[in-house]
């Protein structure tokens, strides 16, 4: 007989299984990034709308897809018609493209947790130039924590020419990180499902721990100013510069690209996590309340992370003031205490006329000290977790504790994503019955991380990061948005949303509102369609794909094209997922024709 399939302990597991996949790094280093962009707090009100639109129909119609068909991706979409078994192939490679690199980041984490311990923080301060005579030269150009991220943890290449060889430190932190995984997926949803109880609430301890820090740190007030009125000071130039984002269409777009990717839509993680509920599960509550606590983090997490940027730029800008205060101080004979933040400006001008000869063989020492530009870096990404976040931990009181609790915090974030791309990519491998039919799911699950450990082995390399910047830049961007289109129009045209609307009342005793249907059917596709034409045109208006390289000479960031090899592996990895559809389509027409003519009697 066949085997009954598993199922959640409760609806409860099944939420904080949701919740921990869809609330990840992106509403951490993502959100906030995009807020001081477009206006901070104007920013919600796109972002909001997108939600509504855009976020809680699709990720409704996933869950809801999952149910009904109780199957991972391919079962999912084949059983809603034969030619759309690519649609759940292409999730399942985009899947395995983000699973070879996303977990690199667990492993960075891991190793910034072990150095965590070390009194002081091994990124607080340069190390000594081979002489003892000074520092190292290219971390007094660039900064101790961007020498610890660039030369001690990636070591990086000058460029992507330059491969160089494989990291073992960050290596054997990528084997934990995947030992870490294959553990809590070992025995499916059974030991899933009690590891997102923690993956998904311990974030949030964490988080609220950080915002009484972070409200209580010199400074605080700055960022969060900041965050929601960055651009002047006044009311009327501050409302006409809200108006204006409001205007601009790149805030919206990037309102409905966060919305789209931070909920993790097209990968089939949804859609596999769902196929384990039990039938009558209200699905629809489910969808909304997962859509609203993973805005709610996005918001919650920008309010943390503007109070600690905003005491990094603080204490930036004032120990700016008092080094050119000492310089200006011991030059000119003034009386300590004498130059404040108020006068100063004031005073160097009155130096520098009087003593013009005196003040221009200075000159190139002074800095010019301003909290505004210390503000106006906006950074997203690996920069704000592993370079602005540690400058800030560096300068707190008992800095230990505060960066193992937010290594630790990334942990969670990261292993709660991975829960769920390894379950968009097994869930389709354990319902096939040709492969669970010969290897039990342990073996399935385990030679899945295998092959990604080694595959990944890849970004622990010199130009590693370099790769990994290409895979998460291009891997899953424009098939995503392609599979979640053919999805909408495939639930809608293909299977019938009258169908469709009836097999959910059937299941859980509530008709569809007119609401789901209308996005469903016509706003949801069109939206997708203008963010895919809003990429393609980017991508074209663009020219010649660039990449920011390490130069350890001038201690800093340098743009460089990338060379013809490493375009023609964007290529790959953008037609490697999104030509499953129509190959898979022609596959099943080529194999249909010839049964029918091979079921045709002999003339």
């Amino acid at each position: 007989m066949e085997k009954a399939r598993p199922l959640w302990a409760n609806s409860l597991q099944f939420v904080f299984a949701c919740i921990s996949y869809a609330v990840g790094l992106g509403n951490v280093w993502r959100f906030p990034y995009l807020c001081q962009m477009y206006g901070g707090g104007s920013f919600l009100v796109p972002y909001i709308i997108m939600l509504i639109v855009e976020g809680m129909p699709l990720l409704y119609l996933e869950l809801a897809v999952g149910q009904r068909m109780r199957q991972g991706s391919i079962g999912a979409w084949r059983t809603i018609s034969p030619y759309l078994s690519g649609v759940g192939v292409a999730s399942v490679v985009v899947s395995f493209f983000l699973s070879m690199y996303y977990n690199v980041i667990n492993a960075w984490a891991f190793w910034y947790l072990f150095h965590s311990f070390q009194d002081p923080l091994p990124w607080s301060v340069c190390p000594l130039n081979g002489n003892h005579t000074g520092y190292d030269e290219e971390c007094e150009k660039a900064s101790s924590t961007q020498y610890f991220w660039y030369r001690k943890t990636l070591n990086i290449s000058p460029s992507l020419q330059e491969n160089g060889g494989v990291q073992w430190e960050p290596a054997l932190c990528l084997l934990l990180a995947w030992l870490v995984v294959y553990l809590c997926i070992l025995r499916g949803t059974e030991s899933t499902g009690k590891v997102v109880y923690f993956t998904a609430s311990l974030p949030y301890c964490v988080l609220i721990i950080y915002l009484i820090r972070g409200l209580t740190l010199h400074g605080a007030t700055n960022g969060l100013m900041y965050m929601f009125t960055p651009k002047g000071s006044s009311a009327l130039s501050l409302l006409a510069f809200q108006i204006e984002q409001l205007a601009n269409p790149k805030a919206w777009i990037n309102a409905a690209t966060q919305i789209f990717f931070s909920l993790g839509l097209g990968f089939g993680s949804l859609i596999a996590f769902a196929s384990y509920n039990e039938p009558s599960n209200n699905c629809q509550k489910h969808a909304i309340i997962v859509s609203l606590i993973n805005s709610f983090t996005s918001i919650f997490a920008s309010i943390v992370t503007f109070s600690i940027y905003g005491f990094k730029a603080t204490f930036n800008y004032e120990n700016c003031l008092k080094k050119v205060s000492l310089l200006l101080t011991n030059t000119f004979d003034l009386e300590d205490g004498f130059l404040t933040a108020s006068n100063l400006e004031q005073v160097k001008g009155y130096l520098a006329s009087a003593y013009p000869s005196k003040y221009s063989e200075m000159f190139p020492q002074i800095k010019n000290c301003s909290l505004e530009s210390e503000l106006d870096t906006a950074v997203q990404g690996t920069g704000l977790a592993f370079i602005v976040y540690t400058e800030a931990i560096k300068n707190m009181e008992v800095s230990q504790l505060w960066s193992v609790l937010y290594f630790f915090m990334l942990l969670m974030l990261g292993i709660g994503s991975m829960l769920g791309n390894t379950a968009a990519i097994l869930t389709p491998l354990t319902d096939s019955k040709i492969i669970s039919s010969h290897l039990p799911k342990e073996a399935i699950s385990g030679l899945v991380c295998l092959v990604n450990c080694a595959i990944g082995m890849v970004f622990t390399m010199e130009a590693g990061n370099y790769w990994f910047d290409i895979f998460n830049d291009y891997a899953a961007t424009l098939s995503l948005l392609l599979i979640v289109l053919v999805e909408t129009i495939a639930v809608c045209y293909v299977y019938g949303l009258r169908r469709f609307e009836s097999d959910l009342k059937a299941m859980t005793g509530r008709a569809v509102s007119w609401y789901w249907k209308v996005m469903w059917a016509g706003v949801s596709p069109l939206l997708i369609v203008s963010l895919f034409v809003f990429y393609l045109s980017d991508y074209i208006l663009m020219g010649t794909l660039k990449y920011q390289a390490w130069d350890a000479s001038q201690g800093q960031l340098v743009t460089k094209d990338y060379p013809a090899y490493a375009l023609g592996v964007i290529g790959l990895l953008v037609a490697s997922s999104t030509m499953c559809i129509p190959l898979a389509a022609l596959g099943t027409f080529v194999q249909r024709r010839l049964k029918r003519g091979d079921a045709d009697p002999v003339a």
